[in-house]
């Protein structure tokens, strides 16, 4: 029995020594197993850091049955983060973790860490523990990776949504005109005509603009036709007969009413006219005479087909044909409209008499936020602008009161393209990407293209947000990032044309992963931003330069 029990001691005894023996084994030949890491650097992409981490353990290094608990810990300024650990085990272990081969065995994982500021200064280690049976041993911590690179979150997010635009006129271009009808086949002005309604309003006209300071007479003409009937040379000839009166007719008024020389023209057989009036008319048959206009272009030809339709014809010759025997008297009008400075002082002074383009035109001119809020309101409430609406929306956007700004669009009626723009602005600065991808895509607007790249590059698609600003004008920053996300440094050199802090730094990082030491310290020297040398001093894309 003694024999026994001495046998039993001896076997525990054994058993311990030889499990000590292959996990302490394990600690000493830690140098031999190699731990690659992709990328090289941590990234962090989309607010994380996904490595992929490969171990190769050698041949006659990993037990049979140990067990081997594998912790990653990215170690930061300010703390730690650790996944749950990965357990191997070895051929003989009857477990449900991933086997390893005393033979040699390279085993691959994606890791997984949610970014943490603090992050930018940092590195990634393994910390293992073998265990068998009873007894476990700690294994060298082993550094893999120092990270992490956050030069995605240099984008511009903000969103791009343009306020729109007014349809305000500095200069309002108008005609006043009159005209002076003949009889069929005649030249002769008659005073009738002269004394007739149309020529007394061109009149009156033409002495009201004269006595308005904002408004003048920028040309004049005299247009002289004749109606398509009859032969085109005759027509021809009535008609420069017809200017040559009209033109005698306007040398008898002109010194009395200030009329300045006219451009006499004569443009033979009125068929546009014709046409014009023919649609307005209420002729039965008009669609079948817009018809014959439409299938001829010989004057000759349309005249003969027209007038093949007896009843059309007549009808023809009662309403509109003698409204085509005439001189147009035109005066082009040019109207002055309020200056910038008169805008601003009407808007303290008199704001009921701008109208809509003039307020939004003057929302454009003051500088005030509240003032800008205070014009887009009065916009709405007296005309019931949508433009407003929607400016006041992209207002409080800029001001990045998004709970105001969405309120003002739920207000818009129209859902157009620049509405839902800016309700994928929203949706952005709510990390809704999937939904401000969407809505961009459905505006397509050249705010809408810029944004949509601000998604791509925020979702680390780098790529896709490389080819969609690619063309776009006035987002030089972002471009510039994309390009470098992608390292396609030399057209990042090229975009980053624009005079702006963040382009600067950006510079830099191009500098920087070129090798380009003296470009690094002479654009991150320029940099006066506090955050952003903060930032620099920490930027794992500097690291290894002196600046």
């Amino acid at each position: 029995m003694k024999n026994t029990l001495k046998f039993l001691a001896a076997a525990t005894m054994l058993a311990a020594a030889v499990s000590c023996a292959s996990v302490e084994k394990m600690a000493k030949m830690a140098q031999n197993v190699k731990v690659t890491c992709e990328p090289g650097v941590l990234e962090v992409v989309d607010q994380s850091i996904d490595p992929v981490v490969s171990v190769t353990y050698p041949a006659d290094y990993f037990h049979p049955k140990a067990i081997l608990e594998v912790t990653p810990v990215i170690v930061y300024e300010g703390g730690e983060a650790k996944m749950s650990p990965i357990i191997y085990q070895g051929e003989k272990v009857k477990d449900n973790y991933k086997a390893v081969s005393s033979k040699g065995q390279t085993v691959t994982e994606r890791l997984h860490f949610d970014y943490v500021e603090g992050m930018e200064k940092s590195h990634l280690e393994l910390r293992g523990v073998a265990r068998y049976g009873s007894k476990s041993v700690n294994l060298p911590t082993k550094k893999v990776a120092d990270g992490a690179n956050t030069t995605y979150m240099l984008v511009k997010r903000d969103g791009f949504v343009t306020p729109k635009a007014d349809a305000y006129q500095d200069v309002i271009t108008s005609t006043a005109e009159g005209q002076i009808k003949y009889l069929v086949n005649s030249a002769d002005v008659r005073n009738s005509e002269l004394k007739g309604q149309s020529v007394r309003e061109f009149l009156a006209a033409i002495d009201q603009i004269n006595a308005d300071e904002r408004t003048s007479i920028k040309s004049t003409e005299i247009l002289a036709y004749a109606s398509p009937e009859g032969p085109e040379r005759k027509n021809n000839e009535l008609a420069d007969k017809r200017s040559a009166s009209a033109r005698k007719a306007w040398n008898e008024f002109a010194k009395k009413h200030n009329a300045q020389n006219p451009e006499v023209k004569s443009l033979g057989e009125d068929w546009e006219g014709f046409q014009q009036l023919v649609r307005e008319s209420d002729i039965q048959d008009k669609e079948l005479i817009l018809r014959v206009l439409s299938m001829y272009s010989d004057p000759a030809v349309r005249e003969s087909e027209i007038r093949n339709m007896s009843q059309v014809f007549t009808a023809l010759k009662g309403e509109v044909l003698p409204e085509l025997r005439r001189a147009r008297l035109i005066a082009n009008v040019e109207y002055q409209n309020y200056t910038a400075e008169e805008l601003l002082q009407l808007l303290d002074n008199n704001a009921d008499v701008l109208d809509e383009e003039a307020l939004l035109r003057t929302a454009t001119l003051v500088k005030d936020d509240a003032q800008k809020e205070d014009i887009y309101k009065k916009a709405v409430s007296r005309f019931g602008s949508d433009r407003a609406q929607f400016n006041l929306a992209a207002l409080y956007l800029a001001q990045n009161k998004n709970d105001k700004a969405q309120n003002a669009l739920n207000k818009v009626h129209s859902n157009d393209a620049d509405v839902l723009n800016a309700k994928g602005v929203i949706a952005l600065r709510n990390e809704d990407y999937t939904t401000a991808e969407s809505l961009f895509r459905k505006a397509g607007t050249p705010d809408a293209v810029k944004n949509l790249g601000i998604v791509q590059i925020l979702s680390g698609k780098y790529d896709e947000a490389a080819k969609t600003l690619a063309d776009v004008n006035g987002c030089c920053h972002n471009t510039v990032l994309a390009y470098i996300l992608t390292d396609q440094l030399a057209k990042a050199k090229n975009a980053a044309r624009c005079k702006d802090q963040k382009v600067t730094y950006l510079k830099a990082i191009i500098a920087a992963r070129q090798g380009d030491a003296s470009g690094v310290r002479e654009n991150l020297g320029k940099i006066t931003d506090q955050s952003l040398r903060a930032r620099a001093a920490k930027d794992i894309e500097f690291v290894g330069y002196d600046w």
